[in-house]
């Protein structure tokens, strides 16, 4: 009996939630140049290994307000950019037992082109490793200098300051050889259902975009836009931390940023937007 109660409660709320829909299609020609310069692609052919889930393909970006596509498009208004500007700093800053900085080693952060395109990727010892862990393993390894926290400012300020230099460039994550067990195990995820909402990533971004749910425009939920600058938290946002907000959003227990399972999602969902261009530092609602 406490088993269908909780069975009929599941199905009211999702009930509830699903009924408060309406249709919103993505924007049908707006088109994303930065500067009024670099045009990037925000349509796309869907990846084959989608298998026609979707038409198009669709940045997030589209699916945004006309005031939000308008603080991207510019520079000087994407608050983003204010983190990419102190990871400068940072980039020339020596640290650690080594006294040694990024630039040391990389020379100018215009060496880091490409870079974010690829992430995660397989390293040398066969691990799935995301951008995060390849800054904390120099700074630990060669440096000497601490860790960085996942959503630290630290953090923040140099993955914006990287992903900024693949902005155009397309998403180009590898699925196969070394990386085909982990992106599995990613797309297992993402099909799983998370929560007292028994929720799957796939249920919203895939079933359901398109849609207005409460005041959130529902995208396909590609990841070629991150790190974000998230209006609502007026901060930089990893990926990671989105993931774990979406399982929270479903009532259910999250995995930590930098976790292997929120690794392997992160390389499936980043495969679902082969075809779109990295956006540098996007920004959302």
């Amino acid at each position: 009996m406490k088993t269908m109660t909780k069975l009929w409660a599941t199905a009211a709320i999702c009930g509830a939630v699903l009924s408060s829909t309406a249709f919103a299609d993505p924007h049908p020609d707006a088109e994303l140049i930065i500067e009024g310069e670099l045009h990037i692609a925000t349509r796309a052919e869907p990846p084959e290994h989608l298998g026609g889930v979707f038409p198009e393909i669709y940045s997030g970006w589209l699916f945004r307000t006309d005031e939000t596509r308008a603080l991207q498009m510019d520079d000087f208004d994407n608050p983003g950019l204010l983190f990419a500007e102190r990871g400068e700093d940072r980039w020339e800053l020596a640290e650690g037992t080594a006294n040694q900085s990024c630039a040391d080693c990389h020379g100018d952060v215009e060496s880091m082109a490409g870079v974010r395109a690829v992430m995660p990727k397989v390293n040398e010892n066969g691990e799935l490793w995301s951008l995060q862990n390849y800054i904390n393993n120099c700074r630990t390894e060669r440096m000497g200098a601490d860790a960085w926290g996942w959503n630290s400012e630290p953090m923040k300020d140099v993955t914006s300051l990287i992903s900024l230099q693949s902005r155009g460039m397309p998403v180009a994550v590898k699925i196969d050889g070394e990386a085909a067990e982990f992106w599995e195990k990613g797309r297992e995820m993402y099909y799983t259902r998370f929560g007292q909402l028994e929720l799957s990533c796939a249920n919203c971004h895939e079933d359901n975009w398109g849609r207005m749910i409460r005041a959130d425009h529902l995208s396909q939920g590609m990841s070629n836009g991150f790190p974000t600058y998230r209006l609502k938290n007026a901060t930089i946002v990893p990926l990671h931390q989105r993931f774990r907000g979406c399982i929270r959003d479903t009532r259910g227990e999250s995995f930590a940023e930098g976790a292997q399972e929120f690794r392997e999602l992160e390389l499936y969902v980043s495969s679902r937007g082969l075809g779109l261009p990295i956006e540098g530092i996007s920004v959302r609602q």
